[in-house]
């Protein structure tokens, strides 16, 4: 199955490509068809989604993958939720939005530190698909004081996991996929897709 993948963030390419493997899957970038992106006028992860595959289905000709992902703190009311990876402005760096969430949170006690990751997965047949497939999940944990692990992208050195005194950074990339908010939504999209479509297990 030919897929384009709605991202120009390599961290999530990677995540996206190790969650949909060959032979199954043929799993491409939208750069490949365009360097335009789309941009992202939606007010929640579902919408953005959705204006992402659009965007990539119409570029490529193929079925397209979206993903709208981000982090949200609860002591922040669900900020930066779909601005995270603009948080420190547009243009902002990885480092440049961790950086900016630590100061914010500054001071704050470990209880006051809950958040959690949010990820929508919109699949569309093509530009003009009216029935997407849509799948949500969230994977939940607190914000540290330091950073801590080289792994991952994004806030994953400085989201702790809930039940263990690890950050996602400091995690296997495969205990990530199994665990992560991405890797749930995807293999609830890849179940949806084996009941449409004739694909390997």
């Amino acid at each position: 199955m030919r897929l384009v993948i709605a991202t120009g963030n390599a961290g999530k390419l990677k995540e996206l490509r190790e969650l949909l493997p060959p032979p199954a899957f043929e799993v491409l970038p939208q750069s490949q068809f365009t360097s335009v992106s789309v941009e992202e006028t939606g007010l929640t992860f579902v919408e953005n989604a959705i204006l992402k595959a659009r965007h990539a289905a119409e570029a490529s000709g193929l079925p397209a993958i979206a993903d709208d992902s981000g982090l949200e703190v609860d002591a922040l009311e669900g900020a930066p939720g779909i601005y995270s990876a603009r948080y420190a402005g547009v243009g902002a760096s990885d480092e440049d939005n961790l950086r900016k969430l630590l100061a914010v949170l500054e001071g704050k006690s470990p209880a006051e530190r809950t958040a959690r990751y949010q990820c929508a997965l919109v699949y569309l047949r093509s530009p003009r698909d009216p029935s997407p497939l849509i799948c949500q999940a969230s994977w939940e944990g607190r914000i540290t004081s330091n950073r801590r692990g080289a792994g991952g992208f994004g806030y994953d050195p400085i989201f702790e996991l809930a039940d263990r005194p690890l950050t996602v950074a400091e995690l296997p990339a495969a205990e990530k996929n199994l665990l992560s908010h991405r890797g749930k939504a995807l293999r609830g999209l890849v179940s949806q897709l084996r009941q449409i479509y004739p694909i390997a297990p």
